[in-house]
């Protein structure tokens, strides 16, 4: 008997218990939906975290402290400096020392509390920053010292009355007057938070006005430096050359381990995919059990089809059905039936994978041919592994005894 037979009196007999049917398709259905709804949640997580790093900038290079009080690991302004030379570090555009913090903004009795970054000029090109109205701090501002800030839209938003001009207003930090000169674009959520909930400031004022940021021998500390490459090709050199550079300005002995990190954006990517993944993976396995429960109930069920049909067994044989013949039709009815599951399962997915993103904007929840073939490869082997019982059971029924059973 050919597969077309097979698959045609499949559907006959489901067709004539279309409830049972129905119920013991249900936990392959939930499984493929839930197993494809996860993996495109997964898959758009991913997407939306590069894009995040993506939207830090271009070509970066972060500099940071490593974690090591023992060591008193620090970065300078020095340290900063000696990056910025052309011959140390070479294919470079630019080198911005950065400060982060958190602090209180007042105007006029409101109070708002935001992130702080003092930095040079060269930061706002590096991270792509856009002035929407005034300007960003320039060269005069960092040389003089200049209380001046530059601000987000929620920082507009919140600390400003709705009909005040945030612009050349002035605005309080420690009790320290600063003039609004800049409204930054608006960008919206970052790799590590909102891109609008911030102010920026000259690194020189914050210095000397706001925080007391000196090392013991008296140099400048910074929280972090950039740094941009000219192009993604010139990363792994800038690397290299960096971190000889900050060895000789630390004088760090050649056997020693650095007092720095020196990460990519590639570096943080493959850092948070190595989260996401584990994350998507322990969310399929979960959803996964829907489909080992509904392979138990397509086992059962055909057990039960096989109880039923034991006298039209008998007879196929009596009449010269081959053992194999038997065996084909009723693992090709379970492979039927749990791929029929899988189908609708799959229609399931999709339009969880779509109110997922209904709910959540930012994540781009697309499902993948890979996620559809993995279902259909799933439900195929579910079909296999749990209707090679009841088939085999079925083909070993002696025919007398068959049609001798009420």
């Amino acid at each position: 008997m050919n597969v077309q037979e097979n698959t045609r009196l499949a559907l006959l007999a489901i067709a004539a218990n279309k409830l049972r049917a129905a119920l013991t398709m249900l936990g392959i259905l939930i499984g493929v939906g839930a197993v494809i709804t996860l993996l495109a949640i997964g898959d758009g997580v991913t997407r939306f975290v590069a894009d995040q790093f993506i939207g830090l900038g271009t070509n970066l290079v972060f500099v940071l402290p490593t974690d090591d009080p023992d060591r008193g690991a620090t970065l300078t302004m020095q340290d900063a400096v000696a990056l910025a030379e052309d011959t140390a570090v070479p294919n470079t555009v630019g080198v911005a020392p950065v400060i982060f913090r958190q602090d209180d903004l007042s105007y006029q009795g409101n109070l708002y509390r935001t992130s702080v970054q003092a930095t040079t000029p060269d930061y706002g090109p590096l991270r792509g920053y856009r002035v929407s109205r005034g300007r960003f701090i320039d060269v005069g501002d960092y040389n003089g010292r200049s209380r001046v800030v530059v601000i987000g839209q929620d920082v507009a938003n919140n600390l400003f009355p709705p009909d005040v001009d945030p612009l050349g207003e002035d605005i309080r930090i420690r009790g320290i007057n600063f003039r609004v000169i800049g409204l930054l674009e608006e960008r919206g959520g970052g790799a590590f938070g909102s891109e609008d909930d911030l102010i920026i400031l000259p690194l020189t004022t914050a210095q000397e006005r706001l925080y007391n940021l000196r090392t013991r021998s008296g140099e400048l500390r910074v929280d972090m430096i950039l740094i941009q490459a000219i192009d993604s090709e010139a990363i792994p050199d800038i690397v290299v050359d960096a971190a000889e550079v900050l060895r000789q300005q630390h004088r760090i002995a050649f056997r020693d381990e650095d007092d720095f990190l020196l990460l990519t954006q590639e570096d943080f990517l493959s850092s948070f995919g190595a989260v996401t993944g584990v994350l998507t993976l322990f969310l399929g396995a979960i959803a996964s059990i829907s489909l080992l429960v509904g392979g138990i109930g397509i086992m059962n069920i055909m057990l039960v089809s096989v109880t039923e049909r034991t006298k039209e067994i008998g007879l196929r044989k009596a009449v010269g059905a081959r053992r194999r013949d038997i065996l084909g039709q009723f693992l090709t009815e379970a492979v039927v039936i749990s791929l029929m599951g899988g189908f609708i399962g799959i229609l399931l997915g999709t339009f969880g994978a779509y109110a997922a993103q209904l709910v959540v904007p930012e994540l781009n929840t697309a499902v993948t041919f890979r996620s559809i073939s993995l279902a259909v490869g799933f439900s195929l082997a579910v079909g296999l592994f749990f209707g090679i019982y009841p088939a085999m059971r079925a083909a070993r029924l002696h025919p007398i005894e068959a049609l001798r059973f009420e």
